[in-house]
């Protein structure tokens, strides 16, 4: 891994007159890509099926009626408003710097079907900082909107929170190695895998208690787009993994499963700090076993071990977020302006 740690990853360039077009030869990085968008010729094949899937999960936030939103929040508890202001604008920054970090990513990669499901994503977290700011703009004043956004300019735990990120995608900005690449695309992961959830399940918790309608279902459509944006880096990094065993040594592995688990520890007592135990229908402890699970999910998604000992099934008393975030059950209908069973969304992994 020394070696990969120094290694330079080349930048792809526009056109490449005599990039390769045998498939055989195309790479996830390091290739000779001539760019050309060809929908015919795909060899990382799983790219299809993502690519209408994504297509197919287009959305508009400002469609999603929040009257009853503005009166609801207006009504939170002390505890409840807290918790809903620092997950929205912890929210609001994981899909800003996604927006930022993804083209980014895209300066390296020389698989085009893959490059076109990146740019697809970037557009997706785009809608989602738009319907966060949609939310703010509806129910609080441009005040009080201004403020939730900073939030992390006063709250230090918040800060902290989105520096962990930061940090391992700033680092590959500035030394672009193949170790670090890969420390990238882990940090992806765990933003798309983990960094959500105790946020999404609180926003359900209100919708359980019949809170925040017209949130919780902006919140359902990013969920279901963050479902596939995690399909596409599990299956990008496990294809990378077969392309380039060297960057996943057991040393390396360890350095990735290490990553994960600071991962699960940070949402644990992100959760803990801006949810606690004053909430109706959750507590640290359901946020803390969930959290824990959905590790070792995150950790069998790329062959690695489990994180945590136990924690294999999703615990008993958070079932119910499961019929709030099954993409399978989720499909934005305009004309009727209401949730339907989504047709064609079965392929959608359900193991994710």
């Amino acid at each position: 891994m020394e070696e990969s740690k120094k290694k330079e990853v080349e930048k792809r360039g526009i056109f490449n007159e005599n990039g390769d077009i045998d498939l055989a030869k195309r790479k996830i990085i390091q290739g000779n890509t001539t760019n050309l968008n060809d929908f015919n010729n795909l060899k990382y094949t799983w790219t299809s099926d993502w690519y209408r899937q994504a297509m197919n999960n287009f959305w508009i936030p400002e469609e999603i009626n929040l009257n009853q939103d503005i009166k609801d929040y207006r009504k939170l508890d002390q505890h409840e408003k807290r918790a809903f202001d620092r997950i929205l604008s912890f929210l609001t920054y994981l899909d800003s710097i996604q927006t930022a970090n993804l083209p980014n990513l895209q300066t390296y990669v020389t698989a085009n079907e893959i490059n076109l499901c990146l740019s697809i994503q970037t557009y997706q977290e785009s809608i989602h900082s738009q319907s966060y700011s949609y939310i703010l703009d509806t129910i609080c004043s441009p005040e009080e909107r201004t403020r939730i956004l900073y939030l992390w300019k006063e709250d230090d735990h918040l800060l902290r929170r989105n520096e962990f990120i930061g940090e391992q995608y700033n680092e590959f900005l500035v030394d672009d190695n193949e170790f670090k690449f890969v420390r990238a695309l882990i940090a992806n992961y765990i933003l798309e895998g983990i960094y959500f959830y105790s946020g999404f399940s609180f926003f359900y918790n209100l919708g359980r208690n019949g809170k925040m309608p017209g949130t919780v279902q902006e919140i359902r459509y990013i969920n279901r787009d963050e479902n596939t944006h995690l399909w596409l880096f599990r299956s990008l990094i496990n294809d990378l993994k077969k392309e380039r065993p060297d960057l996943f040594t057991p040393e390396a592995t360890i350095v990735y499963r290490d990553m994960l688990k600071e991962g699960v520890r940070q949402e644990i007592e992100w959760g803990k700090y801006a949810i606690g135990d004053n909430i109706a229908g959750l507590s640290t402890t359901m946020i803390e076993d969930y959290i824990k699970y959905l590790g070792n999910l995150r950790a069998k998604g790329l062959g690695f071990d489990p994180l945590f000992e136990g924690y294999t099934e999703i615990p008993q008393s958070m079932k119910w977020v499961d019929e709030y975030s099954d993409p399978n059950r989720v499909k934005t209908d305009f004309f009727e302006a209401k949730v339907t069973a989504y047709s064609k969304s079965s392929i959608i992994e359900d193991d994710l």
